[in-house]
């Protein structure tokens, strides 16, 4: 019921003055995905509260919203992509410079609707996430280029890129009905560890047959270092590490070597070991959930978290 209500008031919080912006707006809107980020803040809410929430639960569901729009856009600019969950992205459609500000607004109105109402509680959690994201992406690029990549430089990037923002969520959850400030961080922490196993899950899907929306072995054609590659490399000899490194650098369009790379890392128990690392996340997060008494809230937590490791796509 409050995820109709939050559509109507996302939709309100995204209207401007100009008319391309409403039109780009509009468009962003029909095209949304899960909407999963939303659905935390609600649930975090009213698990910590015994089934309430607020205003304020509406207005931070809208700013996570906002700001996880906003970094998708410039994602998509920054990767030059043409196309997002199968439909063309803003780039694509409108050029990169129309992007860049499109973006640029959805941030401001995100930061907007917490000032206007002194959310400045919403406010910090949301700006430590837009700074750990952009250190995230840029300590990514970095390291790329090198492919020499530790597996704690790796669980930095991906805390920050990814799973800053589900804490956001669940801090912004807890602390949209007054929860004191170590329960904020402790849903603070929850988030953080489902948004690991979040993206775990999806470097896994890079060896996976299953029709997902990208291709097997995108991100090795990508050059990006997953966690099962990361594994792989640091456990076998230096002759196979130097094929394996050589294969991603300069043989990454050639399908073939790519196919012989997925089986190595399969035969070498990188999925394995992924899989594992991805359980041990859910683990931590479930751990923290069980601290709560039993609730229907607690549940569809549940049910989510369990969607995130057991997802197809």
């Amino acid at each position: 019921m409050e995820m109709a209500a939050f559509e109507d008031k996302f939709k309100e919080a995204m209207s401007t003055m100009v008319p391309l912006l409403n039109r780009i707006t509009y468009y962003i809107v029909r095209r949304k995905g899960k909407q999963m980020r939303p659905m935390f803040v609600f649930l975090i809410a009213k698990m910590v509260s015994n089934g309430k929430f607020t205003e304020k639960t509406y207005r931070g569901a809208a700013v996570i919203e906002l700001i996880h729009t906003a970094t998708l856009v410039h994602d998509d600019v920054v990767d030059d992509s043409n196309k997002r969950r199968g439909f063309f992205s803003i780039n694509a459609l409108w050029k990169n410079k129309i992007a860049v500000l499109v973006g640029d607004f959805l941030l401001s109105k995100g930061l907007l609707l917490s000032i206007d109402h002194d959310d400045f509680d919403v406010l910090k959690l949301i700006s430590i996430a837009v700074r750990e994201m952009s250190e995230g992406e840029l300590l990514q690029i970095e390291k790329a280029r090198r492919l020499d990549i530790t597996e704690d430089v790796y669980f930095e990037i991906i805390r920050k890129k990814t799973a800053t923002l589900i804490a956001a969520c669940c801090g912004i959850g807890a602390t949209s009905v007054g929860a004191n400030q170590a329960e904020v961080d402790k849903m603070r922490l929850f988030g953080e560890y489902i948004g690991v196993a979040f993206q775990i899950k999806d470097d896994l899907f890079d060896y996976s047959e299953a029709q997902i929306g990208k291709p097997t072995g995108i991100d090795i054609k990508e050059q990006k270092m997953t966690l099962p590659l990361i594994h792989t490399l640091n456990n076998c000899d230096a002759k196979e590490r130097k094929w394996i490194i050589n294969s991603v650098k300069n043989h990454n369009k050639d399908k073939k070597r790519v196919k012989e790379v997925i089986q190595f890392v399969k035969d070498n128990g990188g999925l394995e070991y992924t899989t594992n690392k991805m359980h041990e996340y859910k683990n931590k997060a479930l751990t923290i959930l069980n601290s709560y008494p039993k609730s229907e809230y607690k549940e569809s937590l549940l049910t989510m978290i369990d969607y995130v490791v057991e997802r197809k796509k």
